[in-house]
């Protein structure tokens, strides 16, 4: 018996970026462009592989659409277990594009600041797919710091004054996230003898009444350190700060990381807590449905708060994050379904949004930018020159219509994809089930917020683009590069085939949706996973 050969794809998300990166770590100085290239490279590698993993996890390859690659040829529970299914591939899928877009974005400016950019954004890479592919907590835990190293020199990247202040706070916030992490996996180790996830969601199942309390503390213990990165309110106080001081392709990726909390919690719960967990069911779902709805309202007055577009986005972001923490706390496959189209549809338009900021604040003036209420001041000590080459036509024109499509995603306003996604949020919170019926009083609470929360993005938005670009003096149109330019149009025109294509994307989502309501299936995939038998030995010649 052998392995097909397929299979190793499952490897292939962190492999690549790891050997990249490491590659990469020798080049000096000069060496720009062939980082760039190898950089990309290994972007579009990514890419191939998680539109592949996306064909076969949708397909009749595997049991249920779900693989698994027993890492060390160690049956689980006892070895290193990776597991793709549609959800992981889908976020596959938008780490490759998000990270395609963030790095052409670099190319002429950022990644040529510093010795390790490239380097540390290929390890961010790795650590974002194996935190989507592993099912051991451990590992999780191992990818979460290869992760976070990553991400504290990225955000220290074209260091000034008010970047280092913000990326000190975001480092200490993080160690205290990653030591939660350690002490919730100990307690769930000490209570069930096991950290592979689907031998936990099975043993959760048959736990003694007495150590039901210790499980419930460590479980309770490790969601802190996800809803720390999720931004959850109140433990999200450093994502607004940290987004407006990072560089705009290190800010895009955390738009992407932020989503990983939310991704695990969202795996987690549903797989250890659903129905068939006996008395640990439904635990925290309560929590993670009122946390995330004080989210969206502390996200929302921030967005009206501040005058900071890069605040602005920060704020966009936790909105978003606590609509996603409610979706999943309100237990509904269907809300789910559109919470996924959410994630997917909000990660590109902030992102966008962060990359935009750049170009748009060189047309704000030293005259323009005393005409606004208040601004945010920040000396720079270390910065990229502007790029060489070519302007870009009608820059002011684009800039004008890119930030508008941002603005029309962000406060979920029709016709492009924000507006779908909240459409089909409302859809699926009026119609709790397939029988009818009125929603209960949560769902009320959270249609109100998502609505409010729409608006007030609306008026923020308004606010900074009529300051922007109507109460501005007269300026030159700005020098802009088509390698800068071309990252904001890739993610915005994604939005545009979300929205047209949602129908084909909805089904899809609600596949993946309905898979991981179905934790029996990842425990008998898991646990059933055979390791490959050794190659028989041939008989010695007499």
């Amino acid at each position: 018996m052998t392995l097909p050969w397929i299979q190793h794809l499952l490897l292939v998300p962190i492999l690549l970026p790891l050997l990249c990166g490491a590659a990469m770590v020798p080049l000096t100085q000069g060496w720009h462009r062939l980082k760039f290239v190898l950089g990309y490279a290994s972007g579009l590698g990514l890419l191939a592989n998680a539109l592949v993993l996306v064909g076969m996890t949708d397909g009749d390859y595997w049991q249920h659409g779900i693989g698994v690659y027993l890492a060390a040829n160690w049956a689980a529970p006892f070895g290193i277990a990776l597991l793709a299914d549609r959800l992981s591939a889908m976020m596959l899928l938008l780490t490759a594009l998000l990270g395609l877009a963030a790095l052409h974005f670099a190319m002429l400016r950022w990644g040529r600041i510093g010795v390790h950019f490239h380097s540390l954004f290929q390890f961010l890479l790795m650590g974002i797919n194996g935190a989507f592919l592993t099912h051991d907590l451990f590992n999780l835990f191992v990818f979460f710091e290869v992760m976070l190293a990553a991400s504290y020199g990225l955000v220290l990247h074209g260091y000034n004054a008010e970047r280092i202040r913000a990326s000190m706070q975001y480092i200490a916030v993080n160690l205290a996230a990653a030591l939660l992490f350690l002490l919730g996996t100990a307690l769930i180790y000490a209570t069930t003898g096991t950290l592979n996830m689907a031998d936990l969601a099975a043993r959760i199942a048959t736990l003694p009444a007495a150590d039901a309390g210790l499980l419930k503390t460590g479980a309770a213990v490790l969601v802190l350190a996800f809803l720390i990165k999720s931004a959850m309110w109140p433990l999200g106080f450093w994502l607004p700060t940290t987004y407006a001081a990072a560089s705009p392709p290190v800010a895009a990726m955390l738009v992407l990381m932020t989503k990983v909390g939310a991704y695990v919690i969202l795996r987690l719960w549903l797989l250890m807590f659903s129905d068939q967990a006996g008395a640990a069911a439904g635990f925290g779902y309560d929590a993670l449905l009122w946390g995330g709805m004080a989210t969206i309202v502390f996200g929302a007055a921030g967005m009206l708060s501040t005058d900071s577009a890069g605040r602005m986005a920060g704020y966009g972001a936790v909105v978003s994050s606590g609509t996603l923490l409610a979706v999943t706390g309100y237990g509904q496959p269907s809300l789910v379904t559109a919470g996924l189209y959410y994630l997917v549809g909000s990660t590109l338009a902030i992102a966008a949004f962060l990359l935009l900021l750049e170009l748009i604040e060189r047309i704000r003036t030293p005259r323009a930018a005393m005409l606004a209420l208040t601004m945010e001041a920040w000396a720079v000590e270390d910065t990229p020159e502007e790029p060489v080459g070519k302007g870009v036509p009608a820059a002011m024109g684009f800039l004008a219509l890119a930030f508008a499509a941002c603005a029309l995603m962000i406060a979920g306003l029709p016709p492009l994809s924000g507006f779908v996604a909240k459409f089909g949020l409302f859809h699926a919170l009026l119609n709790p089930s397939e029988h009818g019926g009125a929603p209960p009083a949560s769902g009320w609470i959270l249609m109100t917020l998502v609505f409010v929360s729409g608006l007030v993005a609306v008026v923020s938005m308004m606010r900074f683009g009529v300051r922007t670009f109507w109460s501005s003096s007269p300026v030159a149109p700005p020098m802009l590069h088509r390698s800068e330019v071309m990252p904001v149009l890739f993610l915005l025109a994604l939005s545009v085939v979300m929205t047209i294509e949602a129908s084909p994307i909805f089904a899809y989502l609600g596949r993946a949706s309905a898979g991981i309501h179905r934790p029996g299936d990842y425990i008998s995939r898991v646990l059933g996973q055979p390791a490959v038998a050794a190659p028989t030995q041939a008989a010695e010649a007499p």
